[in-house]
């Protein structure tokens, strides 16, 4: 996994970016982390 990391925005319903939010307290992990996490499964899913 790459060390390399770059800011970009993304707009996101309110209700969504609070749901993130939760889970990554829930999880113990920060939103980046979290939503790198969900992007990678989503492009290992459509490469399968």
């Amino acid at each position: 996994m790459p060390t390399d990391k770059a800011q970009f925005n993304v707009y996101l319903p309110k209700d969504l970016i609070r749901e993130l939010k939760h889970r990554g307290v829930d999880e113990g992990v920060s939103m980046s982390a979290l939503v790198e996490r969900i992007v990678r499964a989503y492009l290992e899913e459509e490469q399968a």
